[in-house]
């Protein structure tokens, strides 16, 4: 099981990349049309007003503190825009990645923003789908043969499998990033050779950006890995709940954010080369080559 979850979504994503030969992966472009400069405005408005002389301390404190306020309120708009347009990133369509960004200078999250893009992505119709073709193969499979077989066994397994993405994404992604000052996003690194682009991604599951702009331990993803396998044991088979299976099933969840980061890091890549290669077909039967005229026969 370690990485049925990122295969399945592997398999439905590439499915449905095949029935629709012209979906696209829609990338995050952080291109902002924002207002005026608040403080450039302030400063201009603040220089054009003549001021007392007794007054000139209180007014030029008064006159930063307003500056400060405004500066942050332009900073919580701009934030809140890029998250925004993350939030309407997909692959083709379907598969929800707005726990993802390409833009390197994105601004970091408040608090409260970390809970949005955690229950926005938790409610999204992607992990309900993803939950059900996960379960249908454990249902093939006969996983966790105490749930049964038929309707009541298949919800069992549903239920299961979407908490586990329910209470994995609310630990590691809102809790813990919230208190331990991680940005729960995995910045695409988008250009280098494969293989730096290949050890990125799987390195951002142990390694991330953090709210001051600085880089260090993914505490927040591998604490809540485990976390989140220590409160399946409420709800999965008394046999799966050891402290082995426990560990077992939250490195699981690592090794599949590690397939799942590669996934989303190359996807608009594979998605690129396939539209490419189907521009060129159409263009060879607008334009099919015309065959070399044969030379005119010479005569001894």
């Amino acid at each position: 099981m370690a990485l049925k979850r990122w295969l399945a979504a592997a398999c439905v994503a590439s499915g449905l990349f095949l029935a629709a030969p012209f979906g696209r992966s829609q990338s995050v472009e952080a291109a902002l049309n924002l207002p005026d400069d608040p403080v450039l405005s302030l400063q201009q408005t603040a220089s054009s007003t003549p001021a007392a002389p007794g007054d000139s301390a209180s007014q030029t404190s008064s006159s930063q503190s307003t500056t400060s306020q405004s500066t942050e309120e332009a900073e919580r708009k701009k934030s809140q825009d890029q998250l925004k347009q993350q939030e309407h990133q997909r692959v083709l369509g379907v598969m929800a990645t707005f726990n993802t960004t390409s833009n390197k200078d994105a601004l970091s999250l408040t608090a409260g923003q970390k809970y949005q893009l955690f229950f926005k992505s938790a409610t999204d119709p992607w992990p309900f789908l993803l939950a059900g073709f996960v379960s249908g193969i454990d249902q093939a499979e006969n996983s966790f043969p105490e749930y049964g077989q038929g309707m009541e066994g298949y919800g069992k397994r549903f239920g299961a499998s979407y908490t586990d993405y329910f209470t994995g994404n609310l630990l590691g992604n809102a809790v813990l990033t919230s208190l331990l000052h991680e940005d729960p996003r995995f910045f695409q690194k988008g250009t280098g050779s494969a293989t730096s682009r290949a050890l990125w991604a799987a390195g951002s599951t142990v390694w991330c950006k953090r709210d001051d702009g600085n880089w260090g331990p993914n505490y927040a993803n591998v604490v809540g890995n485990l976390m989140g396998a220590a409160v399946s044991n409420l709800y999965y088979p008394e046999s799966d709940r050891t402290a082995s299976g426990t560990v077992e099933r939250g490195l699981t969840v690592t090794v599949e954010g590690i397939v799942g980061a590669e996934i989303i890091e190359f996807w608009p890549d594979v998605v690129r080369h396939y539209r490419q290669k189907q521009a060129k077909k159409l263009q060879n039967i607008s334009h099919p080559p015309q065959p070399t005229p044969a030379p005119p026969p010479t005569n001894h």
